[in-house]
């Protein structure tokens, strides 16, 4: 794993805008415009040191199911904040039932700098973004830039197969695809869009909406669209812990699939993906599996031994972008960490991003179904990956 300089190419914000990545740029607190996608670098890699990720990955992502098949079997849900008995039943009945229950992919992000084992930071299992530019923007950059270079990156076809492979789990009618109106950039709108071509070119029918605009149509008990057509199935780029509390939650819960039946909706990603995509995940994981090469320590109770060891991030159990992680490093001089009012956390080692020329780097690994799929890597300035982070695309070489 290499750092390299480059010239990016003339014209670049266009070419990106018109490849889907509708924000190739960020806009920062003293109002000035930095691109988010950022080709005046990229990173590349080994063939072996790409096989070998792709192995770390699929084995985490089995972990993970491990793990889930542990929360549901000793009843840990309240370590996850689910403190509601029927939400807590409902994703027991979903996990028990998640082979008819279609759940399309989700990201790894790893600390990994080419020398040492990856670490996982965490998985984004519900509604992981920055998937337009890791499939779509890089892989053009690459056959620019590096032409007969290769790139790890399958997640178009693997997409593609896996709405084919799924299809039959459907029920009849149009697959809805559905963002947030509150997204402003363009970030969530783009991901539904993406993953809506990918399932048109599976041979579905889509149809796509904003959340705030399905409907309730309390005669027939169903939820429907804008045309009034009722909701079979629906992709939604939206946190099932929004979905399932707000003010429609309950019929959410009323409505849920368990199996294509007349009169509910299917969600995608389904509901059991809550126990995959809490931060409670990572102390589970350690408990499960202590001592893993590829997991950093984790707690639920506090920090133990890491406040005078490695340090700790405490990190919220349904944080996202960087929000509200605190960083303690070790040492006598260390400051208390006072929780936030009402706010559960993990407390996990203190694994600092690798640094490359003054930038810290993530790994972003996506899985589609089972299977490793591609790789998008994020920058930042500071030791936190948060909305301020770039896009750099990389290179097997």
């Amino acid at each position: 794993m290499r750092r390299h300089t480059i010239e990016p190419r003339p014209g670049w914000q266009q070419t990106v805008e018109e490849q889907g990545l509708i924000y190739p740029l960020t806009r920062y607190p003293d109002d000035s415009l930095r691109p988010y996608w950022d080709e005046s670098a990229y990173y590349s890699f080994s063939l072996p040191e790409v096989e070998a990720l792709e192995g770390v990955v699929e084995e985490l992502h089995a972990m993970c199911l491990a793990a889930a098949e542990h929360i549901v079997a000793e009843d840990r849900f309240a370590d996850l904040g689910i403190t509601d008995r029927r939400l807590a039943s409902l994703v027991a009945e979903s996990w028990r039932r998640r082979a008819e229950q279609p759940s399309l992919y989700g990201r790894f992000d790893l600390c990994y700098d080419g020398t040492g084992p990856a670490k996982m930071l965490e998985y984004n299992a519900d509604t992981p973004t920055s998937l337009v530019e890791a499939a779509s923007p890089q892989w053009f950059w690459m056959e620019e830039r590096f032409p007969g270079a290769d790139q790890w990156n399958s997640l178009h076809e693997r997409l593609v197969d896996a709405w084919r492979r799924q299809a039959e789990l459907l029920p009849p009618g149009p697959v809805h695809f559905a963002h947030s109106e509150t997204d402003e950039i363009g970030e969530d709108l783009m991901t539904v869009v993406y993953l809506e071509e990918t399932a048109q070119q599976a041979g579905l029918e889509t149809e796509a909406l904003a959340v705030e605009k399905i409907g309730w149509d309390s005669l027939s008990g169903r939820f429907v669209d804008q045309n009034l057509r009722f909701i079979r199935s629906c992709f939604k780029l939206y946190p099932w812990e929004w979905l399932a509390t707000d003010a429609f939650g309950p019929h959410v819960l009323d409505t849920y699939d368990h199996g294509g039946g007349d009169g509910t909706t299917c969600w995608i990603e389904p509901l059991w993906k809550m126990l995959l995509s809490n931060k409670a995940l990572l102390a589970i994981l350690w408990e499960l599996f202590p001592e893993h090469p590829n997991l950093l320590p984790a707690y639920l109770d506090g920090p133990r031994e890491l406040a005078r060891t490695t340090g700790f991030a405490a990190k919220p159990l349904l944080g996202r972008e960087g929000a509200g992680v605190a960083l303690h490093p070790a040492g006598p001089d260390a400051r208390p960490f006072t929780p936030a009012e009402g706010e559960s956390y993990v407390y996990q080692a203190l694994s600092p991003l690798p640094d490359f020329d003054g930038n810290r780097v993530v790994l972003g690994a996506w899985v589609v179904e089972e299977e490793a799929a591609g790789l998008g890597i994020r920058e930042s300035a500071g030791p936190v990956t948060d909305e301020y982070a770039r896009f750099l695309p990389h290179v097997i070489l």
